[in-house]
């Protein structure tokens, strides 16, 4: 078997949906190395991290994509980035690419005031707000974080009954209106096999 010729260096976030990707399109020429989803709760710490992960591989591929936006590092990933001349995902957080930039803009001018979930964040809500943020224990905080929302905007990439039921109750302790939209796995798709059919060509 001949090595994969592409590296994917993404987000903890999305493992999931970059390796359904990867076999729903038998992307054998590529390798996906995620970093930890955690990062996310320090947004400082993800260029340093990204860049340790290009150094570590670049060598034994070809080309090297990054399945990250700028998840609030405040340009600081891509100045990472501009050293390698390696691209990103566009955007500046995951609920743009999952939505489209365009799409994104709408929902956000419809309602500014919205906490958004992805299926990541519907299976990790627990793990990475409850406890994460310490509401676990100081449940009365929940007012500081949260009282300037009004609408929880689940975007789903799976359209799972199950996952949309679990948004629902995470909408109802939050106290947020709630809204689903089907966002489908199509935009990560299109971004990455853009650039690969780019760097091949």
């Amino acid at each position: 078997m001949t090595r994969p010729d592409v590296l994917v260096i993404g987000c903890g976030a999305l493992a999931r949906e970059l390796s359904e990707l990867k076999r729903l399109n038998d992307w054998s020429h590529m390798r996906v190395q995620c970093l930890p989803a955690e990062l996310h709760n320090r947004p400082e710490e993800i260029p340093g991290a990204v860049r340790e992960e290009i150094e570590r591989w670049r060598d034994g591929f070809d080309y090297v994509f990054v399945a990250y936006a700028d998840c609030g590092t405040g340009g600081a990933l891509d100045k990472v980035l501009d050293e390698y001349g390696i691209p990103r995902l566009p955007g500046a957080h995951c609920y743009e690419f999952y939505a489209g930039a365009a799409e994104f803009a709408s929902l956000s001018d419809d309602e500014p005031a919205t906490f958004y979930l992805t299926d990541f964040l519907a299976r990790h809500f627990d793990r990475l707000v409850r406890k994460g943020l310490g509401l676990d224990k100081n449940p009365e905080l929940k007012s500081d974080y949260f009282g300037n929302y009004r609408r929880l905007l689940y975007l789903s990439q799976s359209n799972s009954p199950t996952l949309e039921a679990i948004a629902r109750g995470h909408a109802e302790w939050l106290d947020l209106d709630y809204e689903f939209r089907y966002t489908g796995l199509t935009q990560v798709h299109d971004n990455i096999e853009e650039r690969v059919i780019e760097w091949r060509s």
